[in-house]
């Protein structure tokens, strides 16, 4: 499935439904966060970037974004698309979410952090993953004591939106994800004051915590 992103990852912005289904995932996602100023935060999945205007003006001039994301072909848009904004506080790390080593992302850190991260940030991306929990056992070695964390993905959509479900099950098949991942579950486990949310009928889940 790595070559499916790496081929597409110059119209992955375009055609992947970003402005009519994802984006409102992503807003609320980072919403819910409710990062600080000056807040450390990892963009888990980052892929072109997509993330990083949002999480960016969360954190404010003080803060730092990590995107971490294993394909290099989408990592060269999400580049682009930062040194096009001008976001001196975005660092870029090529990894895989599953097996990289949490200390990677801990020496590009700022010496005050000690460290560790103060937020993560995940969006339709460990539902892609072959297996997530590697990659969220990683990534909670970086997490801070009462950090947060949000993770955004997909399930079928539900209710009256059911109509859907032919059209989501196409779409997911051609990038990957299984719909009946459900890695935000792990925030309903780990985490404490847990916020949930569902937008465009429900196809979109939405879950943030503070982990201990």
């Amino acid at each position: 499935m790595a070559n499916v992103y790496q081929a597409a990852a110059r119209f992955y912005d375009c055609l992947s439904g970003e402005r009519t289904v994802y984006r409102a995932g992503r807003e609320r996602g980072v919403a819910l966060l409710n990062l600080r100023p000056g807040a450390i935060v990892l963009d888990l999945g980052c892929g072109t970037g997509l993330n990083f205007a949002l999480l960016v003006d969360a954190v404010g001039p003080s803060g730092t974004v990590i995107g971490l994301d294993r394909s290099p072909e989408m990592l060269t848009m999400a580049r682009r698309r930062v040194l096009a904004n001008g976001w001196t506080s975005v660092c870029l790390i090529e990894a895989d979410a599953t097996t990289f080593d949490p200390m990677r992302v801990a020496n590009v850190l700022p010496a005050a952090s000690g460290g560790l991260i103060d937020g993560v940030f995940s969006s339709y991306a460990m539902s892609v993953f072959d297996d997530w929990h590697p990659a969220w056992e990683r990534t909670r070695a970086l997490l801070r004591p009462e950090g947060r964390a949000c993770i955004v993905d997909m399930q079928l959509p539900v209710g009256a939106a059911r109509v859907f479900r032919p059209l989501v099950r196409l779409a997911t098949a051609v990038g990957g994800a299984d719909l009946d991942a459900h890695p935000w579950t792990v925030i309903e486990r780990d985490g404490v004051n847990v916020q949930c949310a569902s937008v465009r009928g429900g196809h979109i889940r939405i879950v943030a915590g503070t982990i201990l």
